[in-house]
């Protein structure tokens, strides 16, 4: 299968040079020992993209950008938490495409630490030229969009709303390019991926995976989530919507139900941004074996999830598992506090 012709419909500005490698994580395995039980482990490596820093938010926005641009916008209003990596990516393509950038940053983490209101993504918004809003705790973000939005109409722009993650059925045909790209890059390594783990917040990710995993034939609950942000019960629902959604799009026929999708709440913790132990330990072992780095929000829970997954059998002995690095590493910076108290 290729898959020029299912996406090449859809308006896009290229932010991403080529394919993101994988690669096997060797030392870890070695240093797992027994815990690993045979199970090999790879990494998908979305945080390797230049652009921004990096992380897995471009692959939207590549779509998101090429709608905007589409449409003749020439301002992004884009929605976030205070330290979103979507906000950060969002800024660094406009930055790129010459478009103005405004980002409505939502207080959604109980933390009100300089470091965490100042440091990390916040610092490279701001690096990168956009406008930011941070909103009171409590603020409604979308609410607050649709104002400036109106606002920048009336002065004579044209702006482009961009919701939480970019997480729309156009922004989502980001990661049905990835089910693509992972099912090319396995035929060439020559190993069948049995589990895709990632974390699940706005559920974008995981509805395009799951969606070129079912456009290529292939099963949607071989990817594994861990949800992040919302308890199961909501998590779920929501990106069973969110498949359907770009399956439509895409002017697909097939649909997916509830049973299809693989989703964790057991890193999920006390929410959205709020640090475990688990995710602490999670970031220092693949730091101190791999020399690699995984982001306190997303990728940290998730990888915590997969090891977990390892221990209690829902990963089995002897498979084949590929963790997607989602990027983020800014976001380390505005837990250093967390991540330094031993």
């Amino acid at each position: 299968m290729t898959k020029t012709p299912l996406l090449s419909r859809f308006p896009r500005t290229r932010l991403i040079e080529g394919t993101t490698p994988i690669q096997r994580l060797d030392r870890l395995e070695s240093v797992l020992g027994a815990r690993a039980k045979g199970i090999t482990i790879w990494a998908k490596r979305d945080d390797l993209m230049g652009l921004g820093g990096g992380g897995n938010k471009l692959r939207k926005l590549e779509f998101l950008v090429g709608q905007a641009a589409a449409e003749g916008c020439d301002t992004l209003v884009a929605i976030g938490g205070v330290q979103s990596n979507f906000a950060r990516l969002a800024a660094a393509a406009c930055a790129r495409s010459g478009l103005a950038c405004e980002l409505v940053l939502a207080k959604m983490v109980p933390r009100d630490t300089a470091i965490y209101q100042e440091n990390g993504n916040v610092l490279l918004d701001r690096l990168f030229g956009a406008r930011l809003h941070v909103l009171k705790r409590g603020d409604d973000a979308g609410v607050f969009a649709s104002r400036r939005a109106s606002e920048l109409a009336a002065s004579g722009r044209k702006p482009f709303v961009a919701t939480l993650g970019g997480s729309t059925p156009v922004g989502c045909l980001g990661y049905v390019d990835c089910a693509f790209e992972i099912a090319m890059q396995s035929a060439e390594l020559g190993t069948e991926f049995d589990h895709i783990v990632i974390p699940n917040g706005s559920g974008g990710m995981h509805a395009g995976l799951a969606a070129g995993m079912v456009v290529a034939g292939r099963e949607p609950s071989r990817v594994l989530a861990h949800t992040v942000l919302s308890p199961v019960d909501a998590c779920l629902p929501a990106t069973v919507d969110k498949v359907n959604s770009v399956l439509q799009l895409m002017s697909r026929k097939e649909q997916v139900g509830p049973v299809d999708l693989r989703i964790s709440g057991t890193q999920l913790g006390g929410g959205y941004g709020i640090p475990t132990q688990e995710m602490v330990e999670a970031v220092r072992l693949l730091g101190s074996t791999e020399g690699l780095l995984v982001d306190p929000v997303y990728g940290g829970k998730a990888f915590a999830g997969m090891l977990s997954d390892f221990d209690s059998g829902a990963i089995r002995s002897g498979s084949n598992v590929l963790f997607l690095m989602t990027g983020g590493s800014p976001g380390l910076y505005a837990y250093a506090d967390v991540l330094n108290d031993d």
